[in-house]
């Protein structure tokens, strides 16, 4: 996950500050459990096999990511998931296949290898549509329907990703969910929370849940601080590039 470049360039006592409050800032995520929300299944983990130039070489990196099931398949029946552009920046060798990993709700592992549909093209739209080779069964995963509309500030959201960090996320092992976050800001790209979320969340799922107790998905999450700052990609900002994939 990458954090926006002008954090490196606060000056110092005003960067301690910020690093304090973060620090006073609990991190309320739990790690999903058998009585969590059934949606928390749709979430799986994305591993990318990347390269890139470092120092005149060429070096090869496995990258770990989030994902999200969407309860719209393609035009051809197969499963549609959504994650964050960077996840795949360095993803430029199209012979080593995408890896998701879903766990089903009576603890099975399904891995399945997939592929880039379409992104946004970079930070400014961070998602993309990643489809996969291989059906999955309907029962045993969730899928989390696309918000209709702009995410609602009033209520609150929740966040689910598999976080890199060495504690509760057991370095990208383990789903953590935040559960009860607020909405701080909105802009026309993408919406600020108080979420926790780290390294490895990203493409991960933001819900809200209407008056109904339906659970859609908000938006795809972009970056986080691990300390209650994390910011995501409104679903309204890529509903209509991926409407061209849905059945």
């Amino acid at each position: 996950m990458k954090f926006p470049r002008r954090v490196h360039l606060l000056r110092p006592t005003l960067l301690v500050a910020l690093l304090l409050a973060g620090a006073a800032h609990a991190d309320d995520r739990v790690v999903r459990s058998a009585d969590g929300p059934a949606w928390l299944y749709a979430v799986a983990r994305l591993e990318i096999p990347g390269s890139r130039y470092v120092d005149g070489r060429h070096r090869h990196h496995l990258e770990t990511c989030s994902a999200t099931l969407l309860a719209d398949p393609s035009s051809d029946g197969r499963p549609l998931l959504l994650t964050a552009w960077h996840c795949l920046e360095y993803y430029n060798d199209l012979s080593r296949p995408l890896r998701v990993s879903l766990e089903t709700v009576a603890g099975e592992m399904l891995v399945r290898d997939a592929f880039r549909l379409a992104d946004g093209g970079g930070m400014h739209a961070d998602w993309a549509l990643l489809g996969l080779r291989g059906r999955l069964p309907e029962r045993s995963l969730p899928r989390l329907p696309l918000a209709t509309q702009r995410e609602n500030r009033e209520r609150p959201v929740s966040m689910a990703g598999y976080s890199r960090d060495p504690g509760l996320g057991r370095n990208g092992t383990t789903l953590t969910w935040d559960p009860d976050c607020r909405i701080t800001a909105q802009s026309r790209h993408s919406t600020a929370t108080d979420c926790h979320a780290h390294k490895g969340a990203s493409g991960g799922a933001v819900v809200q849940v209407d008056d109904a107790g339906r659970s859609y998905l908000a938006g795809v999450i972009s970056q986080g601080d691990g300390a209650g700052y994390s910011g995501f990609v409104p679903v309204t900002r890529l509903r209509g590039a991926v409407a061209a994939f849905l059945r």
